[in-house]
């Protein structure tokens, strides 16, 4: 299976952040066409690469792995969207444990994130709550998925700015799980949240990532 090594990371850190200086700054168009060239010339080898062998993680390596209360760490499928840090059209997030089941990340938004002006995609923001709440999967090490995402705007999201993300487990009803967020600059409460997640087994997981991924998924090792 395909790891996600350091040169992985740092090359995604660099296209995300290529990405918000675009979308930032009116360069003249001598440079963006320079850029669109140099971007082109690139496509070539990336594409000739093989095609990467997407890990399934093991819920119980994450759980026996899971930061103490405090600790700082980065969780399973790093390439994934919205949050993983080998995907350069993330958020670079990094969470902090802080209780047993609850979690704190600060964010910034860059740029390419922005929806009305100053402010964050409403989109964007549902997104990062949607999947910090996973943070909260692999506390409790079960497999799942949000069934339902609820969210409440009570004040712009800026961009450029840290705003601090919180997620915890309010409530275990068998398979569900209610995670609570919210989003803050300061004392001041931007946006809530509410996610209903539905655990599963692990061989349901693996079984079903399997068939999306075309059999070519495999267990983390």
């Amino acid at each position: 299976m395909s790891e996600i090594t350091e040169s992985r990371l740092e090359a995604a850190a660099a296209i995300r952040a290529l990405v918000h200086a675009l979308t930032a700054h009116d360069a003249d168009d001598a440079t963006l066409r320079a850029l669109a060239g140099d971007v082109r010339a690139l496509l070539a080898p990336l594409a000739a690469a093989p095609r990467r062998t997407r890990a399934i993680p093991s819920f119980d390596a994450i759980r026996s792995g899971a930061p103490e209360p405090g600790e700082s760490r980065r969780y399973a499928m790093a390439d994934r969207a919205v949050v993983g840090p080998a995907n350069p059209t993330s958020v670079d997030v990094e969470m902090r444990r802080v209780e047993e089941h609850e979690g704190v990340a600060e964010v910034v938004f860059g740029p390419a994130f922005e929806g009305a002006l100053g402010r964050v995609h409403g989109g964007m923001v549902a997104a990062v709550f949607d999947d910090l709440a996973g943070f909260v999967l692999g506390l409790v090490g079960r497999p799942g998925f949000s069934i339902r995402l609820e969210v409440s705007f009570r004040s712009p999201v800026p961009t450029e700015v840290t705003v601090e993300f919180r997620v915890r487990l309010r409530e275990r009803r068998g398979r569900k799980l209610l995670v609570e967020g919210e989003a803050r600059l300061g004392d001041q409460v931007l946006a809530t949240a509410e996610v209903m997640m539905l655990t599963v087994d692990q061989a349901h997981f693996e079984r079903h990532a399997r068939e999306l991924l075309g059999g070519s998924g495999e267990p983390a090792g």
